[in-house]
């Protein structure tokens, strides 16, 4: 690592507490992931669709049909999403709001990413997973950036 780019971790750690309130937030993160990018998923579906099926959810993270019936049911309990047997999903009111506010921290975040550089492919994928674990000071920061590249 260049001398410049040295961090202060590097030469003292953190205050335990401190830590482990970081870790915290990222396995709290990690919980919610799933959810997140499910509601999201389901809205871009209808939106290009009309619909959001068991099936298009399986075939697009790769998953078995059983795996995403699970979470589904889940998701169910959870108040985010309704289905009625042989029929699409739909989002709940709260379901759709989660799915409007992961979609622009994708949003943001992807073009934060493409403002310093990064290629788009690189920006998308990049962006699926930060979105899940930035702060709302961070995703303050990326907006005002962005805007001043403007």
């Amino acid at each position: 690592m260049m001398p410049e780019m040295k961090r202060k971790t590097e030469t003292a750690l953190a205050d335990p507490k401190r830590q482990a309130s970081w870790f915290g937030k990222v396995r709290e993160a990690h919980q919610t992931e799933t959810a997140e990018d499910y509601v999201e998923l389901i809205a871009d579906l209808i939106e290009a669709n009309g619909e959001a099926r068991i099936v298009d959810l399986a075939e697009r993270f790769g998953i078995s049909q059983a795996t995403a019936n699970k979470t589904i049911s889940r998701l169910k309990k959870e108040g985010l999403v309704n289905s009625e047997p042989y029929r699409a999903l739909f989002l709940t009111p709260a379901g759709k709001k989660l799915a409007d506010e992961c979609k622009q921290r994708h949003i943001i975040v992807y073009d934060f990413l493409r403002a310093l550089g990064v290629s788009e492919k690189t920006a998308e994928m990049d962006a699926e997973g930060v979105e899940h674990h930035v702060s709302k000071e961070t995703l303050e920061a990326f907006k005002k950036f962005i805007m001043k590249k403007k």
